[in-house]
């Protein structure tokens, strides 16, 4: 490709809502535009990266033996009926209306089609099977942000393993994980596999890979010692005995002004946060229920939602808590109620002495037994880890690191196939819902990771397996012949060695081609200048390391194509 015919609309200066580095130097290198929020085209520098993101998935996937297809991207309503979905997933799904009156739903992910598909396989023989495609995806987003991070259009590569048993689909689930490794470590990712919450997918099992980044937007628990990982929304901490005050007597005491857990660790007859229980009132598919924990303990509210199965969660309005309790909050227990759900962290469990809101306004309780005075439904870890708590596996301090999701993997079990009827005859004729699994990674999403990790104040740092392209050829006086000359001629024979080579071929200064060079991240620039060439060497420049050596001009394309081959891997 020659860069006199090709659009890339640099920028100096980013948009002024962006604020992810991915998103200011996408917009500035010319690679997306956006067109309104949360969608983005794909300009021609955008799609080749965006491309070569995808073929290095199809690469991994059909390696481990997965068949591509392509399915609808727009749904019938009938079939997320049947799954459960249409009501659990909430307003993130688009819907529409067709001329007809039919419900419709833009897919955000494809387990109900793909599952529909496999009820035509009949028998056992037929298995394991994996299918995936790569196909656009829809998800109205509240707050899209971070340029590709946080979109509500998206490709990306979803794949379903069909099994006839658990122990099939630990083996699915096993080298799909080990596919993603090969996938991360091709794109240039540090993708940290971590132990995660499987949300509204369901299913029992699921892996996050997440890239640390402060650009992202989830939290993960990692232990430097032992190397356990997971989700703040999965992970557990081992926490220290706490000696319980010796308060035997369940005595109401008034509380004027006390609103919060720390008020209520300095005013008279008081207690510290550790000896308090914080009441969380919580509505859980439209049922009031209260979420118990130690008073310096945050409720991580994908625990309660695992745990309960609730599709829609939210805190309580104060009109809610004061119907159901008598008080508002601040003043909150669950001493002696009755009719609600109550549901108890683990470092609750035992506790006396304990202080906490006698649902009066101004009165707290305390000399609080738990076994005593609170009628517990249910016991559950509810609560987020922090920082510095130690691993619950061999006790060292946890780090709570900032990342990026890059790919996520689901045991789905049967819940699809048993929704939607997708069985087959086991050898004892028996029949039997398939087992599944599902395994997602956003393309754009990866495009927009990579380059939030690689780049520098001047600009994108593309690895090579995914750079717009591998070599650019930068003549810097396009007025010499033989500079034009040695560039056409170097171009030719990059291009017949298969090597992926921009030449720029523009009238413009140097600086403004090494500038525009440095900024879209091309790996290697050779600069072919009258002075050099006139020793008969050029130079060789590398991006990521900014080191420039010259080299012999008859032995520069075998050096290169070395170098891309070996980097290529």
């Amino acid at each position: 490709m020659r860069w006199s015919n090709l659009f890339v609309p640099t920028l100096r200066e980013p948009p002024a809502d962006a604020e992810a580095a991915n998103h200011k130097l996408l917009i500035r290198g010319g690679f997306i535009r956006q067109l309104h929020s949360g969608h983005y085209s794909l300009l021609p520098l955008g799609l080749r990266v965006h491309e070569k993101v995808a073929a290095i998935v199809r690469r991994e996937m059909d390696a481990i033996g997965g068949q591509e297809f392509l399915l609808p991207a727009m749904h019938p309503a009938e079939i997320w009926k049947k799954s459960g979905r249409w009501h659990a997933v909430g307003e993130e799904m688009f819907r529409l209306v067709d001329r007809k009156g039919a419900d419709n739903v833009l897919g955000m992910t494809h387990e109900e089609i793909f599952t529909d598909l496999a009820q035509e396989i009949t028998s056992y023989r037929s298995l394991p099977q994996i299918w995936y495609q790569i196909q656009w995806k829809f998800r109205d987003e509240p707050r899209p942000k971070s340029g590709l991070l946080r979109v509500r259009e998206f490709a990306m590569k979803d794949s379903y393993s069909f099994d006839i048993d658990e122990a099939g689909l630990d083996h699915s689930f096993g080298i799909h994980h080990d596919a993603y490794v090969r996938i991360f470590s091709a794109l240039g990712l540090p993708a940290i596999p971590v132990e995660a919450s499987s949300g509204a997918m369901g299913g029992s099992d699921s892996t996050e890979f997440m890239a640390p980044s402060s650009a992202g937007e989830d939290d993960i628990a990692l232990c430097g010692e032992c190397g356990y990982a997971a989700n703040v929304e999965r992970a557990k901490a081992r926490l220290a005995a706490v000696e319980d005050r010796d308060l035997s007597e369940l005595v109401r005491f008034p509380t004027p002004g006390v609103r919060t857990i720390a008020a209520l660790e300095t005013c008279e007859g008081g207690a510290s946060a550790v000896h308090q229980i914080k009441t969380m009132v919580m509505v859980l598919d439209g049922e009031v229920t209260l979420a118990l924990l130690r008073g310096d303990h945050e409720l991580e509210v994908q625990k309660l939602a695992d745990f309960t199965g609730a599709a829609n969660i939210r805190p309580a309005t104060a009109q809610e808590t004061l119907q159901h309790l008598g008080a508002n909050p601040g003043s909150l227990g669950a001493v002696r109620v009755d009719g609600l759900r109550i549901i108890c962290d683990p470092a609750l469990e035992g506790r006396r002495g304990l202080t906490t809101g006698a649902n009066e306004d101004d009165w707290h309780w305390s000399g609080v037994d738990i076994a005593r005075d609170i009628v517990v439904d249910e016991w559950t870890d509810l609560r987020r880890v922090q920082a510095n708590e130690p691993c619950q596996n061999c006790g060292s301090p946890l780090e709570i690191v900032r990342c990026i999701e890059a790919g996520h993997i689901f045991k789905l079990g049967t819940k699809y196939s048993d929704a939607l009827g997708a069985s087959v005859l086991d050898p004892n004729g028996d029949q039997k819902p398939l087992v599944m699994g599902s395994y997602g990674i956003g393309i754009g999403r990866n495009v927009a990771a990579v380059a939030e990790i690689h780049h520098d104040d001047k600009g994108l740092l593309w690895p090579l397996n995914v750079a717009p392209f591998e070599v650019v050829i930068t003549i810097v006086n396009t007025k010499d012949g033989s500079s034009v000359t040695a560039g056409e001629s170097l171009y030719e024979d990059l291009r017949s060695s298969g090597v992926d080579v921009l030449l720029d071929d523009r009238d413009a200064r140097a600086g403004v081609k090494f500038a525009d060079a440095e900024l879209i991240g091309i790996p290697y620039r050779v600069t072919i200048g009258p002075r050099a060439l006139a020793d008969g060497e050029i130079e060789l420049t590398s991006r990521a390391t900014g080191n420039t050596t010259r080299v012999g001009v008859d032995s520069i394309a075998a050096l290169l194509v070395d170098t891309v081959n070996r980097e290529r891997g």
